[in-house]
């Protein structure tokens, strides 16, 4: 109440202003509010460095700002919350299951690189989109590419067959369990541009949860 009086009250002494005065009073409001929008636009499009071991690769630092964190964070869940990332021990799980997972995890990753502004880059820097477009292009892709057709041309020679019969079966637990092991690498690469905490924790958690 005494804050909306205050309020009224400077309200009402602007009204009854004129000539230089008026002045004076809108355009010390009109730099106000200039500071304060500056200062919250700074503090979204501040750049943080942070250093990133990238697999197959080495150690690169990125840049990022809070929108950029926001991308690396959607991006963190999505990798570690996926059936694509929980290693299958022996025959157990299908094999059909983590393909399709691993395709989902490439489109929300693309859905999710799309929908972003595109990250302001430092010189010699690197941000979350080159990191993303990194595992999709040198984890999934390939792995897909590789597997999904093979796996498939098994399903439709004879439909009756399980899975357990396909006789590239181990060959291919063997490199999906590679897959899954940089994914989660990428998956803490992601934490740290987000600046999760404990991301080993919550990424032993989401695994043992599947």
């Amino acid at each position: 109440m005494l804050i909306g009086a205050g309020a009224g009250l400077v309200v009402f002494g602007v009204t009854q202003l004129s000539g230089r005065n008026l002045f004076i009073v809108t355009g010390a409001f009109a730099g106000a509010v200039s500071v304060l929008a500056f200062q919250v636009y700074g503090r979204a499009a501040r750049l943080t460095e942070v250093r990133v071991t990238v697999p197959q690769l080495s150690e690169l630092t990125f840049v990022v700002n809070n929108e950029a964190k926001q991308v690396a964070w959607r991006l963190f869940v999505e990798t570690v919350t996926r059936v694509s990332t929980q290693p299958l021990a022996g025959d157990a799980g299908l094999l059909r299951e983590a393909l399709t997972s691993l395709y989902g995890l490439f489109g929300t990753a693309r859905e999710a690189l799309k929908s972003a502004r595109p990250s302001v880059q430092a010189t010699g820097e690197q941000t979350v989109e080159y990191l993303a477009i990194t595992m999709l292009n040198r984890e999934l892709r390939p792995f897909l590419s590789t597997w999904h057709p093979r796996l498939t041309a098994f399903e439709q020679q004879d439909p009756s067959r399980p899975e357990s019969e396909w006789p590239q079966g181990a060959d291919c637990r063997a490199e999906l369990r590679v897959v899954q092991d940089n994914l989660r690498e990428y998956a803490l690469g992601f934490a740290r541009l987000a600046g999760v905490k404990n991301a080993r924790m919550l990424i032993d958690g989401a695994m043992q949860a599947e």
